[in-house]
């Protein structure tokens, strides 16, 4: 009877993804009818024609106050700006690189009637000259676009992302999905994964990077793991991400306190060290190697108990979470937090750097339980609080179709010729640690 039960699912899934990619297919087809490509008149808000447009970007160096004079702005209307709508537009922090957009008279003087700054691709903010100075923030109409993507990995998650073209940062919010529950520093040849998440456009055309991922699954070591996107608190708008059956993927710890890094050199009670003429020094942290400046996250909430310099430590932080856990990180650049200050998971305390006993760019994370140092990658960190039972019908009926959809997702294969080519390229062996 149980075989025949388990046929019957087999032709309900197939039916329903056959089903699925026969719709797709038919709306693949649907062709639009060409259409003139249009230079746009309006942007931003402004009518373009009204004006001599300037389009630029920020300069090394180059501040806002100067780029105005430059173009013929009365520096009491510059010092308002400054002054009185700090609080939309800082003038201080505007970024080289940045696009901005200068909209000039058309009369001899060439005078900058408005400056927009864009924030990023999507928002911007306007500093409106004419007449009474206005500063005021705008965001660009953005369409969002469904996509489904998936992956086995050979080499890296990063590649496996990038040989599809997909969005890098899918690389970053995959990692942070799964932090707690896989050790991105050791993936296997042959893990595997899917997503569902949106890709947003500006004017149906212009690529605006990628939304949050809606639904994952990712098979590490032969064991699957599904992810879905759910608000679990409407009035604080907390989104996390649960398995099929609602228990919460995130711990009350990171399991790292560095974005794209990799690690250098493990906790090791036994380590000789070269700094100390090769002699036995217990090491008691997870060393995090990544460039100068990158930013060192608390890994869990808690209070800053110590945050100054000392010896070959150089620079730290130590943060006690309650009575059972603490973190310390060594050899900060410089630090962000003061002693006593409360800081919540995924805070930027401080910055990569070089200071005490160090020989290249990293963090020494350490980690407490119960007084004594221990090894953080093979703790067994506690887990969040599972979804709400008075949540879990809605949960259930949302995810549902979801999950479905995810199985649905047929697995990005290579022919055998080209996988032995990936094989030999990017061999991965034990002592590996690169997590992108």
């Amino acid at each position: 009877m149980k075989t025949y039960w388990g046929i019957f699912l087999l032709i309900i899934c197939a039916t329903s993804c056959k089903e699925e990619s026969t719709i797709a297919e038919h709306q693949e087809t649907e062709v639009a009818a060409p259409m003139e490509i249009q230079v746009p008149t309006e942007k931003f808000g402004f009518n373009l024609e009204e004006f001599d447009v300037q389009h630029d970007t920020i300069r090394r160096g180059e501040s806002f106050g100067e780029l105005m004079i430059q173009n013929k702005v009365d520096y009491p209307k510059i010092a308002l700006v400054a002054e009185k709508y700090r609080d939309i537009f800082d003038a201080r922090r505007i970024r080289a690189g940045r696009p901005y957009l200068l909209l000039k008279s058309r009369d001899t003087t060439q005078a900058a009637q408005v400056f927009v700054y864009q924030n990023d691709a999507i928002n911007y903010t306007v500093v409106d000259f004419r007449d009474s100075v206005m500063v005021y923030k705008g965001r660009q109409q953005v369409r969002e676009v469904l996509r489904e993507a998936s992956g086995v990995i050979e080499s890296s998650l990063s590649e496996a992302i990038l040989e599809q073209g997909i969005d890098y940062n899918v690389t970053n919010s995959l990692s942070e999905i799964y932090a707690w529950t896989i050790d991105f520093f050791r993936l296997q040849k042959g893990d595997k994964f899917k997503v569902i998440y949106k890709e947003k456009y500006i004017n149906d055309s212009v690529y605006a990077g990628a939304g949050p991922i809606e639904a994952a699954y990712f098979e590490h070591n032969g064991t699957p793991l599904y992810a879905f996107a759910y608000e679990s608190d409407s009035l604080k708008n907390v989104v996390d991400y649960f398995d099929e059956e609602a228990n919460n993927l995130r711990r009350t710890f990171l399991r790292a306190p560095v974005k794209f890094s990799r690690i250098s050199s493990r906790y090791n009670l036994k380590r000789r060290i070269r700094y100390y003429g090769y002699k036995v020094r217990p090491h008691k942290g997870t060393d995090y190697a990544a460039p100068l400046g990158t930013p060192i996250m608390a890994t869990a909430d808690g209070t800053v108990v110590e945050s100054t310099r000392r010896g070959g430590n150089g620079k730290y932080v130590k943060i006690r979470h309650n009575g059972t856990y603490s973190t310390q990180y060594l050899h900060m650049k410089a630090q962000n937090v003061k002693r006593g200050q409360f800081v919540r998971q995924g805070d930027v305390i401080g910055w990569i750097g070089m200071t005490g006993n160090t020989g290249g760019p990293h963090v020494c994370y350490r980690f407490w339980k119960n007084g004594r140092q221990v090894d953080p990658l093979r703790e067994e960190l506690p887990a969040a609080e599972p979804l709400a039972e008075s949540l879990r019908p809605d949960f259930y009926e949302y995810v549902n179709p979801l999950k479905t959809q995810l199985d649905c997702i047929q697995f990005q294969e290579y022919p055998e010729e080209e996988l032995l080519t990936l094989n030999e390229e990017h061999a991965i062996t034990d002592h590996q640690s690169d997590v992108y």
